[in-house]
């Protein structure tokens, strides 16, 4: 009997704000493997912020998400079947096989993973993408040194999360922004940070300002927009700004800076980056990484929705901010 494989594809591009309408699940058989191929069972699906802007057809640093095609994704589950040497059966395994629940390959794309003492999904999270993204924005850009204050938006996420925590461990003031006091309140008293602004609550630029009496040295941003408008105004002269994300921009709606001039009158440096297109540094992040987390010293948490069939509605959630921390999909 021929084993299917459920899918989920991207059916049509969003006009404005992504909706389930976009995504359309499908069943395919799965072929035989060939010589040099190994199948893989995913147990997570990855879900992140940078698949809405592979959803439109527009430039950008990566080439549109082909329509029909399975939305893209990072993947993490078992080897079940392998005509490859370099894997067997029961090796778990790293990949970007995307929304679905089996996924065949020559290997070259696949990493074998130790999940001894790391869970299998945390290198979907802090021991992946999300957790180098922070270190090299962090460690790269901003560049912390001991007694600098270092701001960090959606600091309750997958990325922001590490970048506050690695911020302390350098010695640094970590402040965060986050929505909601359930968030703020976990980023203070779980991952350690100073202090955490509640976007939705008061004056955003001015609850920012009492926690960085000091200013800003360094800040992290995931979010733009209004966000990005209140941290550009507590900016030292000479700060550092590792641009990551500017999820209040992914639905095509422009937000422009009240205050541009900011970037010349403070000398700012202002450095967008792709994590993707500095892989010389993901053996070094990688493995401080993965230590901290083994030895339970890097703090992180999940969201996770049941089922492919999931995907779709946690993915919209995700871009609103309801899900805390990684947001994942688990499939078995």
């Amino acid at each position: 009997m021929t084993q299917t494989n459920r899918q989920i594809l991207l059916a049509s591009r969003p006009e404005g704000a992504a909706s389930v309408d976009n995504f359309r699940l499908v069943e395919t058989p799965l072929a035989p493997l060939e010589e040099g191929q190994v199948r893989v069972r995913n147990h997570f699906l990855s879900l992140d912020p940078y698949m809405r802007g592979r959803m439109n057809d527009s430039k950008s640093y990566a080439a549109p998400q082909p329509l029909g095609s399975v939305m893209i994704g990072g993947t993490a589950g078992e080897v079940v079947e392998s005509r490859n040497a370099k894997f067997k059966t029961g090796d778990k395994v790293v990949g970007m096989f995307g929304w679905q629940e089996f996924g065949t390959s020559n290997g070259g794309d696949l990493h074998v993973v130790d999940t001894t003492h790391v869970p299998l999904s945390a290198y979907l999270g802090p021991v992946g993408m999300p957790g180098v993204t922070a270190w090299y924005g962090l460690n790269r850009i901003i560049e912390p040194k001991a007694g600098q204050t270092v701001v960090v938006s959606a600091a309750s996420g997958a990325v922001g999360s590490v970048v506050g925590q690695l911020a302390k461990r350098a010695g640094c003031r970590a402040v965060g922004i986050a929505g909601g006091a359930q968030k703020c309140r976990y980023v203070v008293e779980t991952l350690g940070f100073d202090a955490c602004i509640d976007y939705k609550a008061g004056n955003l630029y001015q609850d920012l300002k009492a926690a960085t009496p000091d200013g800003v040295d360094g800040y992290f941003e995931n979010v733009g927009g209004e966000v990005l408008d209140a941290a550009l105004a507590r900016m030292n002269a000479f700060g550092r700004i590792a641009l990551c994300g500017m999820i209040a921009c992914y639905d095509a709606q422009p937000v422009p800076l009240r205050h541009p001039q900011l970037l010349l009158t403070q000398r700012l440096l202002v450095q967008g980056f792709i994590v993707s297109e500095h892989m010389d540094v993901w053996p070094q992040a990688l493995a401080e990484l993965g230590t901290l987390v083994a030895k339970h010293q890097l703090a992180y948490r999940e969201t996770v929705a049941e089922g492919l069939e999931k995907a779709p509605g946690a993915f919209l959630g995700m871009l609103k901010g309801q899900n805390f921390g990684k947001q994942l999909v688990k499939l078995i």
